[in-house]
């Protein structure tokens, strides 16, 4: 679980007082200052941080300056990475202690890459410094794991509420359902889709679609290997263009929207979802054909698609299906909404696509 400490150190006087207040509602993790005083104050529903010059008796969680990790006494360490000497450091202490504060003074991110992977299966907690949200975002996904916390000092209570929402980011699972296949039609020429992603599907992974807002067939990336082509992991051969994709939030956006930048839901065959972020969205005239499908409680689910072989969607335990080889009866995974869309976001209205 992902976390956050707030750094009363740096805050401004007139706004401290907001900022612990918006901390202590959002359920921060914890609050660091260099006062025990101020940490006194505090609810017991946060971990109180004192940062002390050396490791001191204390009621809370003392966190002091690590030089010599061999003589340092305390459970938790800061270390300022500036060099390959101070980097083996934050990498050892990282692994030996409950709690290890790092912050880096050059702007890249592999010396983080390397004490994360260093400290990978350790008991320890890495917190790392960062100076707004922009770049706590980044490290908290840095090599797929990120930092397990970050220490902000923010500028006022929005910072705060920024941070929390920013550890809400996860995306939760999907509920799929077997949709049962009634047929497909072949329809002529027409502008299709491929949304390429900013990083690899993996085998049973891909982005929901459908025609209609109702529900959604899930198209599989072409991470398996095809004939007469190299597999290109990161591509989505969605659909047509005016097709629905799903994406974080329960928020759906036409295939022909997406743009670089954009951000879609990666979607495995167990619903366990993440954020993508789209490289390019790639539009071509190509023959189109229509598959059409039920879901047990009989909700009809379209999908219009790239007439060809090589496109695929997924079936039940994530097998693989091409869909010119589609006939009536065969079992799809999609998904079934429950909210018509206005401009993408779902809303409670009555709407009949067909």
């Amino acid at each position: 679980m992902k976390f956050a400490w707030i750094d009363l150190r740096n805050v401004p006087g007139p706004h401290r007082e907001s900022v612990v207040d918006a901390a202590v509602h959002a359920r921060l993790a914890g609050v660091v200052s260099d006062d025990p005083a101020v940490l006194d104050a505090l609810p017991p529903t946060v971990t109180k941080v004192l940062f002390a010059a050396e490791p001191v008796d204390s009621p809370h969680l003392v966190v002091s300056p690590v030089s010599d990790l061999e003589r340092f006494t305390g459970a938790a360490g800061f270390v300022e990475v500036r060099d390959d000497p101070t980097l083996r450091l934050a990498c050892d202490a990282a692994v030996r202690l409950e709690h290890t504060v790092v912050s880096f003074t050059d702007p890249t991110k592999i010396p983080l890459e390397i004490v994360i992977a260093a400290a990978d299966r350790s008991p320890g907690r890495l917190v790392t410094v960062v100076a707004d949200l922009e770049e706590a975002a980044v490290v908290l996904e840095v090599l797929e794991h990120g930092s397990d916390g970050v220490l902000l000092a923010p500028r006022d209570a929005a910072d705060v509420f920024g941070l929390a929402r920013l550890l809400e980011a996860t995306t939760p699972p999907l509920t799929l359902t077997t949709l049962v296949v009634d047929g497909i039609a072949h329809n002529g020429l027409g502008d299709r889709v491929c949304v390429d992603t900013c990083s690899h599907f993996r085998e049973d992974e891909g982005i929901l679609v459908g025609s209609y807002s109702s529900g959604f067939i899930l198209c599989c990336s072409e991470t398996h290997p095809l004939p007469y082509m190299p597999t290109r992991p990161f591509r989505v051969n969605a659909g047509a263009l005016h097709s629905y994709v799903l994406g974080p939030d329960n928020r759906t956006n036409y295939l022909s929207e997406l743009r670089s930048g954009s951000t879609v839901l990666a979607v495995d065959s167990a619903g366990r979802t993440r954020k993508l972020t789209v490289g390019r969205a790639k539009l071509e005239s190509r023959p189109i054909l229509t598959i059409t499908a039920h879901s047990p409680e009989g909700v009809e689910v379209s999908l219009t698609v790239q007439d060809d072989w090589h496109v695929r969607v997924l079936g039940p335990g994530g097998k693989v299906l091409n869909v010119t080889e589609l006939r009536p009866g065969d079992e799809l995974l999609g998904h079934i909404a429950t909210d018509q869309r206005h401009v993408g976001i779902p809303i409670g209205e009555f709407c009949k696509e067909s």
